[in-house]
């Protein structure tokens, strides 16, 4: 059997998409797999290194505040669409899966028109754009919050949970190894603090602006900024502690600091609470993981979807939020006050963890292998 995958831009879509390729692979050992992203974007990295092909089309997002600048983005649709037709063909694929993304549009697109069946995978409890435009074309919808129905033909949708990178999930390591890892203290509470795989500028210069509390506290810090900030952060650092030597990561006293932590498992291993975005990935992975968690959603992304995934949480009391224009002034206090609290701690760990769905890449494995069996 035949599968294409199409969706990226950022690590919230494209690791999932991973996890869901990876299910597949082991449901049907020999599938093919081909992989659609955008051009110039972290999936045309990421993909090889998980061992995946994958092809690029040029697209374009939405511009929201200059609205003549889409005639180039309409343009750009049109031409990727037909591209994707032209790579539907070639692969003729048994079924399509969107995982959002711009350039899944495009791709669903094409393989809707050519008869190819089409499966959505929605990860926010805000549908994003790029699913509400494709999902009359849709043969199901997979989704990881209730009341999409808002959104969606309740006739397609399936509750499946939003996939994670698997990696995080095991814990085939001794503890002491992952403190030794990130030149910590085992006897120390840990905050993680992480903006995503692009990075945060908010969250990045809140910790900043309070870099000297967290050095003089009793707890240790994991940051990860983003490839786009870490070289600003690595000199402000430096600016306030000419003894940190350079490189990357930065080891100083009780805080390591790094663009991008490849042992997350390491990180979530021995973190006692966690600072993050609200984008749909990470909440699922904290869900999974247990993680008492301070979201700060970021108001940078379409239908302000971060928030409404924050918020879903917070109503059942099993995270913290603080709204990204307060953060610089509240964040750092809020987390220094959470660690120190053992019983809020336990409490957002038990409440976050009764919101995770399992196996849920399997689950979407299993509702495309259906549909592309009905197409045989």
């Amino acid at each position: 059997m035949r599968f294409l995958i199409s969706g990226g831009g950022t690590g919230g879509h494209i690791f999932p998409a991973i996890s869901i390729a990876n299910a597949l692979r082991q449901a049907e050992p020999d599938c093919e797999i081909l992989f659609v992203g955008a051009n110039r974007r972290m999936e045309m990295d990421r993909i090889p290194e998980a061992g995946y092909d994958i092809v690029g089309l040029d697209v374009y997002g939405i511009e929201r505040r200059k609205i003549w600048k889409n005639v180039k983005v309409l343009y750009g649709f049109l031409k990727s669409y037909l591209e994707a037709r032209k790579i539907v063909r070639r692969f003729a694929p048994d079924a399509a899966i969107g995982v959002g993304g711009y350039v899944s549009a495009a791709a669903m697109r094409a393989a809707a028109s050519l008869g190819v069946p089409v499966i959505l995978q929605e990860q926010n409890s805000f549908a994003g754009i790029t699913n509400k435009f494709l999902a009359r074309r849709a043969k199901k919808i997979c989704v990881a919050y209730d009341g999409m129905e808002r959104f969606f033909d309740k006739s397609k949708i399936v509750f499946t949970g939003n996939p994670v990178r698997q990696n995080i999930l095991s814990r085939d390591f001794e503890i002491d190894e992952a403190y030794r890892y990130f030149h910590l203290d085992p006897s120390k509470k840990t905050l993680l603090i992480v903006g995503g795989s692009l990075g945060a500028r908010t969250i990045n210069d809140s910790i900043m602006a309070h870099i000297k509390e967290l050095r003089q506290s009793d707890i240790q810090v994991i940051w990860q900024t983003g490839k786009y900030y870490f070289s600003n952060i690595k000199e402000y650092i430096q600016g306030l502690y000419p003894s940190v030597t350079d490189g990357n990561p930065l080891y100083f006293d009780n805080i390591f600091v790094s663009d991008f932590i490849s042992k997350m498992d390491y990180a979530y291993a021995i973190a006692d609470a966690v600072i993050s975005r609200a984008g749909a990935s990470s909440i699922s992975e904290l869900c999974l993981l247990g993680k008492p968690s301070i979201l700060v959603p970021s108001p940078n992304v379409s239908e302000n979807h971060q928030y409404h995934n924050a918020m879903s949480l917070a109503n059942k009391n099993a995270a913290i939020v603080v709204e990204d224009h307060n953060a610089k002034q509240t964040l750092v206090e809020q987390a220094v006050s959470l660690i120190a609290d053992d019983k809020l701690l336990a409490e957002l760990s038990c409440n976050i963890k009764q919101l995770a769905a399992n196996d849920s890449a399997q689950a979407i494995a299993a509702v495309i292998l259906e549909e592309a069996r009905k197409k045989r």
